[in-house]
């Protein structure tokens, strides 16, 4: 089964990248694609569309756009959108359980390390937006 995650521009800033990816690896994910991104304005609010509406949407996509970030697609044999779900911990990281992704690296809700995606769905519609099916590897 296949997820999405990005390592956020205050995580690769923070050089936090390389211990959130191999923290992906040791919970049983296999990097099926990656690559190291910055998003342009458009391309962040396009990303995040369904959230125009929020009252947080200029934020989030004026921080997405702030600096590199790596997107990645995830790979593991069960459950990867639950299990990536858990690893990263909740949004809020001073409410994310111990030892997850967000309470290690989080430093706000807003800038909280990591995106994972919600759903299969979700998750489908995500890789596609960075990553055409011929580059899975």
């Amino acid at each position: 089964m296949l997820t999405f995650t990005i390592v956020k521009p205050d995580a690769v800033a923070a050089g936090h990248a390389g211990r959130i990816l191999a923290d992906l690896e040791g919970r049983g994910f296999r990097i099926r694609a990656m690559r190291m991104v910055r998003m342009t304005r458009r391309e962040a609010e396009g990303f995040y569309a369904v959230h125009r509406e929020r009252p947080f949407f200029g934020e989030l996509t004026e921080f997405m756009s702030s600096g590199p970030a790596i997107v990645a697609v995830l790979e593991r044999d069960d459950a990867a959108v639950a299990a990536l779900r858990v690893a990263m911990g909740a949004t809020n990281p001073a409410d994310a359980e111990e030892g997850s992704i967000r309470a290690r690296f989080g430093g706000s809700i807003g800038q909280n390390a990591i995106h994972g995606s919600d759903s299969e769905a979700n998750a489908a519609i995500e890789i596609a937006y960075f990553f055409p099916a011929v580059e899975l590897v």
